[in-house]
């Protein structure tokens, strides 16, 4: 699709999110444009169902089919299959992610961290659908360095049931900071603080 109706865009499919994970969603992407989501396994979102932006503010919706034999029923743990509620908030985090490059900021997706994370149910093997609700309480656009940054508070359910609840979930954009030569040594083939 071309940038100009990923940015009109108010829903994604499976194929939409698998195409931006492997950074072939968008024909013709601004100069800088780095965003990715992860690739399966780690990728936590089948479809977005809802993104709405109002100034600063906004709201996105997101599905993921639950499957018997997704990967982390197999090991976590056996006997006991149950989906580590870490993935469940690194959900949020992509989503959160996507929502920054669909108000059109570009370069690269973080995790920033979150406020109260509180969970009170579970995924298990049997379960039907993750549904997670987003609301955005702040989208900046940080003019010196080009970064952006959203901060949102997320309702994650299973089978409509709200069992997970995260305050303050945030996510940056970076220029510069992509590391598409993998795995040979570059400039941006090391971790340690950001800076920036």
């Amino acid at each position: 699709m071309k940038y100009a109706e990923f940015l009109a865009a108010t829903s994604f499919s499976r194929a939409d999110l698998l195409a931006f994970a492997h950074g072939n969603l968008i024909e013709d992407p601004p100069e800088g444009f780095a965003a990715r989501l992860p690739a399966p396994p780690l990728l936590m979102l089948d479809r977005i169902t809802e993104f709405v932006r109002k100034g600063s503010r906004g709201r996105a919706v997101a599905e993921c089919d639950v499957n018997l034999d997704d990967w982390f029923f197999q090991c976590h743990f056996i006997g006991d299959p149950v989906q580590p509620g870490c993935l469940g908030v690194d959900g949020v985090w992509q989503l959160l992610g996507l929502y920054c490059n669909w108000a059109g900021g570009v370069g690269s997706g973080r995790a920033l961290g979150c406020g109260e994370v509180e969970f009170y149910g579970q995924i298990r093997p049997h379960d039907k659908l993750v549904r997670y609700e987003v609301d955005i309480r702040r989208f900046a656009v940080l003019p010196d360095s080009g970064s952006v940054i959203v901060i949102g508070d997320a309702i994650l359910s299973v089978d409509d049931e709200p069992i997970y609840s995260i305050k303050r979930a945030k996510v940056g954009l970076f220029t510069d900071l992509s590391y598409s030569d993998y795995p040979h040594a570059s400039a941006n083939a090391r971790g340690g603080r950001l800076e920036r």
